[in-house]
């Protein structure tokens, strides 16, 4: 059984509400294993003998029918994860967030593009570290930044999601 981490995206956030526990239920009735939340922000870590593209299938079409809503997960496994952690570039400032971004192939470059043509905040910077995309943003800007609202756009929702790379350590820590 490999452990995984599943990251959905747009939870609790602009209406759409779900409980973690509610979430959990779903993934141990489509059968996954040790199934835990991290954080209220959709990070949900399980076991599986499934394939991520197997896997990705069955969650989302489970979710959706539950929710009634068009839900949208990312999974990855451990090491994927600890590249995205360990890969980024930016040093740790109070003043500024960094985020990780997962998603589908290529998405990093999709991204890198609309991060080059949007306005800029000071400070603000963004970076593609062996395959992943990172951005830089000052606290209090993450959604008022022109970037920040390309994130939102409804053409993009099922190609990425992002975290704080703190959640990122926090799933680290628990996966073990």
């Amino acid at each position: 059984m490999q452990k995984f981490c599943a990251f959905l995206r747009g939870v609790n956030v602009k209406g759409t509400n779900m409980k973690m526990a509610d979430v959990c239920g779903i993934f141990e009735k489509s059968g996954m294993k040790d199934v835990s939340s991290v954080l209220a922000s959709g990070n949900i870590l399980f076991s599986s003998e499934k394939s991520e593209v197997d896997l990705k299938k069955i969650l989302e079409q489970s979710m959706s029918e539950y929710f009634d809503y068009e839900v949208f997960i990312f999974i990855k496994d451990k090491n994927e994860i600890e590249n995205l952690f360990g890969g980024n570039s930016f040093e740790n400032h109070p003043e500024f967030h960094i985020y990780g971004f997962v998603g589908i192939a290529g998405i990093e470059k999709i991204l890198m593009q609309e991060f080059e043509k949007s306005k800029k905040s000071e400070g603000e910077d963004a970076k593609i570290m062996n395959g992943n995309f990172y951005w830089k943003i000052s606290k209090g800007n993450t959604l008022d930044s022109q970037f920040g609202k390309i994130l939102g756009r409804k053409d993009l929702k099922n190609a990425f999601t992002s975290r704080n790379l703190n959640t990122f350590e926090k799933i680290l820590k628990r996966l073990g």
